[in-house]
C-alpha cells in the first residue's frame, strides 16, 4: 500500500475508534441512553445560542432531522427549550444539568481515550503529533460520519 493509502486508511481507522472508545467511556460513567450523534450535537448546544436551525446546520443535517435528534434529547432530560429574546417563533436549546454532566463525562472520556498514545509518544511527540494534524484538519465543525 502507498503512504497515502496508508495514511488515508490509518486516519479513518484511528477516528472511528476514537469516537467508539469515547461512546463506550461515555456510557460506563452512567450515559447508556447516549449516541455519539448526541455528543457532536452537545458540541453545538454548549456553545450557547443555538436553535435547532444552528444544530441542523453544526451537524450537516436537515432541520426536521435536527428536530428530531432535540426532540429525543429533550425526552431524555439533557436538553430544554428556551424562549428566544429576539424571535418568538424560535426556540433556544440549552443543556440541562444532566447534559452538563454528559458533557463533562466526554472530557473525560476523550482525554483517557488518548493517554495511551500520549504514553506511548511521549508529551513532546504527542503534542507535535496535534500540532500537525491540526495544520490539516478542516475548519469548522466536527460532524458524525454519515
Amino acid at each position: 500500500m502507498d503512504d497515502a493509502l496508508a495514511f488515508s486508511s490509518l486516519v479513518l481507522a484511528l477516528s472511528g475508534h476514537l469516537v467508539q472508545e469515547i461512546h463506550t467511556r461515555v456510557a460506563r460513567q452512567g450515559f447508556e441512553d447516549l449516541r455519539p450523534a448526541h455528543g457532536f450535537a452537545f458540541v453545538r448546544i454548549s456553545r450557547g445560542d443555538a436553535t435547532t436551525a444552528d444544530l441542523a446546520a453544526h451537524l450537516g443535517v436537515t432541520k426536521q432531522a435536527a428536530a428530531q435528534l432535540v426532540e429525543e434529547l429533550v425526552r431524555k432530560g439533557y436538553v430544554e427549550r428556551l424562549p428566544h429574546p429576539h424571535d418568538a417563533r424560535a426556540k433556544l436549546l440549552g443543556l440541562t444539568g444532566s447534559g452538563w454532566e454528559a458533557t463533562r463525562a466526554a472530557d473525560r472520556a476523550a482525554r483517557d481515550a488518548v493517554a495511551p498514545w500520549r504514553e506511548a509518544l511521549g508529551e513532546e511527540r504527542f503534542g507535535e503529533l496535534v500540532g500537525d494534524l491540526a495544520r490539516f484538519a478542516p475548519p469548522g465543525p466536527v460532524r458524525p460520519a454519515r
